[in-house]
């Protein structure tokens, strides 16, 4: 008589998967934090004249920038105010244009998105751009400046005095770039896309 050997696969406690998961988190945890920090380390500052895109891009040379943690309206995307629909993808433009003015403007780089865009902090003459668009309401918080789009909500600036769809709402349905909110791990995903050429 043969025997018969049945393989019998054990399965482990749940204790121990729980540990690894937990292992798991903190080493991506651990490698996030890593790569958030190396970004500030590198982070490249250059100044210079550029053009206006939009309410939250900018052309430096054959460079392209764009305002990190805020997310502007489309230059094609309307909104609503008082029942008429205006232009405020426009507006938007026109408002980061009129805070530049013929001023140099210096960057902070802190990244790179998926569309190889540097992501960044600006100003000209002193003012913070990318904070002035989300208080003015002329753009909304996009990983950063919270503190800023509860204000401009409160006070009805900009956007927040009618009706409008969020930046990334709008593309979406108009087929327009999807984005990764800055902030995050979208920090880290733009750094392994880079790294991976993926």
């Amino acid at each position: 008589m043969v025997a018969r050997f049945r393989s019998r696969r054990r399965s482990r406690p749940l204790w121990r998967r729980l540990v690894d998961i937990l292992i798991a988190l903190s080493v991506i945890a651990a490698v996030a934090f890593a790569a958030a920090r190396l970004e500030q380390w590198s982070a490249e500052k250059f100044a210079g004249q550029v053009r206006v895109i939009d309410g939250d891009s900018l052309a430096m040379g054959e460079r392209r920038l764009r305002l990190k943690g805020i997310d502007a309206p489309e230059l094609a995307q309307r909104c609503r105010k008082d029942s008429f629909e205006y232009d405020c993808g426009v507006e938007a433009r026109s408002k980061l244009r009129a805070l530049i003015g013929g001023d140099t403007v210096s960057c902070v780089g802190e990244g790179v998105d998926r569309y190889g865009r540097d992501l960044v902090r600006c100003e000209a003459g002193g003012r913070d751009l990318n904070r002035i668009m989300v208080r003015s309401g002329h753009a909304v918080s996009f990983g950063d400046y919270g503190a800023e789009e509860r204000v401009a909500r409160r006070q009805g600036a900009g956007l927040w005095a009618g009706d409008f769809d969020m930046p990334k709402e709008w593309r979406a349905l108009h087929g327009g770039l999807g984005e990764d909110v800055h902030g995050g791990f979208a920090a880290l995903r733009a750094l392994l896309r880079r790294l991976t050429g993926l």
